[in-house]
């Protein structure tokens, strides 16, 4: 299992520059304590399944928020990757093979679902979540200001978009992470992700449908859905994010 520091050396090498600047804890923080010890964890080679669980006597939206940050990150060096080879003419639609694609919506600039090349549609919802996390009042970085009760709703949906950025880059990307010798690493933080996600139940299980046959091989699960059979979450009326 790749360590979080291989992985962060492995893809700022792999790109000179990352997707979009990289999002950072402040020093003597909570969050920042929290941050290192998770760090820590995954550095010291500990099963993932242990690794995402809460720490005894912490806050479970500190945790949260941590990792929404986190997997923000290294799902931009992800990304920042294959960005070059996902343009306009390569992936005209943000989609998960031909049965999945996701429209985007963000009830401001977007307020009916559109469909949208992956590239620009990737771009959208790394500057949505970047917003969400800079906003004080959602994300509060002082201990003694509350979170609010938007903050596990919001974080749900986040989550739930990045992990579309992980089906677009695994079934369509797959031979650019192959190239590079990045698939170990992505494999890593998919697993971590998925762990994360389904310790605190913050995804839909019908999002993990287009890697469904991944999951179960890299996660040793079994109650990952099987693709589905149908138009319900998929097909030509696409995904509505």
């Amino acid at each position: 299992m790749a360590s979080m520091s291989t992985f962060v050396d492995f893809f700022s090498k792999s790109k000179k520059q990352t997707f979009r600047p990289k999002k950072k804890f402040e020093p003597g923080t909570l969050r920042y304590s929290l941050h290192k010890q998770a760090i820590a964890s995954l550095n010291s080679g500990i099963n993932l399944r242990e690794v995402v669980r809460l720490p005894p006597g912490e806050d479970l939206c500190d945790w949260i928020a941590v990792h929404v940050v986190d997997f923000f990150n290294r799902i931009n060096l992800i990304y920042g990757i294959v960005t070059d080879y996902c343009t306009d003419e390569t992936c005209p639609r943000m989609s998960g093979g031909q049965k999945y694609e996701y429209l985007w919506a963000d009830g401001v600039n977007y307020k009916k679902p559109v469909p949208l090349p992956a590239n620009k549609y990737v771009g959208l919802l790394m500057d949505w979540i970047e917003s969400q996390i800079n906003n004080e009042s959602l994300f509060p970085t002082k201990s003694d200001v509350p979170f609010p009760k938007t903050f596990i709703p919001t974080c749900k949906k986040i989550l739930a978009r990045l992990f579309r950025v992980f089906v677009h880059v695994y079934i369509h990307h797959f031979d650019r992470l192959l190239a590079i010798g990045a698939e170990a690493h992505c494999n890593t933080c998919y697993k971590h992700f998925y762990y994360f996600v389904k310790e605190f139940d913050l995804v839909n299980s019908k999002e993990f449908e287009p890697l469904a046959e991944l999951t179960r091989r890299l996660c040793d699960t079994s109650n990952v859905p099987r693709q589905s059979t149908t138009n319900e979450v998929s097909g030509k009326n696409g995904m509505v994010l």
